[in-house]
């Protein structure tokens, strides 16, 4: 556990430990550096650690929740979560409220070195890329249209690992995750990745929830002036 959640955890439990919950949901397929969830929990990463400081900020108990991707909408929908974070509405389409743009994430394309280097995502059309299964690829979508042939794996890990292996030559994937994975293990043997699109994530606030939307987008404001938002993303970079 770092430092900054350990200090975050104290604060939070010491102040609010009768406080109204703050219930925040992370997709299961959510790997590290974004989520390190095992059996069901959510123990750490950055979703972990957005949550603590949201939570706390609000005064509240923080709650998580950890369902498969399909079952996200009808938590949100019934209020048993009141929101999930890192999204963006083309990823979550339902009758969410979104707060702000706050949190940088970058797409990427991996490509073997036994393959051509793509120049521009044109040059992949027709071209098989590894997905998750589940994922909405909605920059890929609109630039390949019919040409974008997905391949779907259950995680980000395994399209890695098909990828080193030589059963895939293409990986759709973030930046943060493949940067950690860099960290992790031996460099797999890829060109420069191609960059899909740079964007700002948002939370999707469920209208059933505990919290209002004004609520967390005065919080997100207070969290990225005061830097915590950066802080959080210098810890796992």
């Amino acid at each position: 556990m770092n430092v900054f959640r350990t200090i975050l955890l104290a604060l939070l439990f010491s102040g609010a430990a009768h406080a109204q919950s703050l219930v925040v949901l992370v997709d299961t397929s959510t790997e590290m550096p974004m989520a390190d969830v095992r059996n069901g929990r959510l123990l750490g990463g950055i979703h972990r650690d957005l949550a603590e400081a949201l939570a706390y900020r609000m005064g509240r108990k923080l709650e998580t929740l950890v369902l498969p991707r399909k079952r996200i909408g009808l938590a949100l929908d019934s209020g048993r979560a009141d929101m999930i974070c890192l999204y963006k509405p083309d990823w979550l389409p339902g009758p969410y409220l979104w707060t702000q743009a706050f949190f940088p994430l970058a797409e990427l394309v991996l490509t073997a070195h036994s393959a051509p280097a793509p120049q521009s995502l044109a040059d992949l059309s027709g071209r098989p890329i590894g997905t998750v299964l589940g994922f909405e690829y909605p920059d890929l979508e609109q630039a390949l249209g019919a040409g974008f042939v997905r391949e779907d794996a259950p995680s980000n890990l395994t399209n890695l690992r098909k990828l080193a292996a030589g059963r895939v030559q293409h990986v759709a994937t973030i930046k943060y995750f493949y940067d950690y994975q860099l960290r992790q293990r031996e460099p797999i043997k890829v060109h420069p990745p191609l960059l899909v699109k740079q964007y700002l994530t948002r939370c999707a606030v469920s209208q059933k929830g505990r919290v209002s939307l004004a609520d967390v987008d005065a919080v997100l404001t207070q969290l990225v002036r005061d830097g915590v938002i950066a802080k959080i993303l210098s810890t796992y970079q």
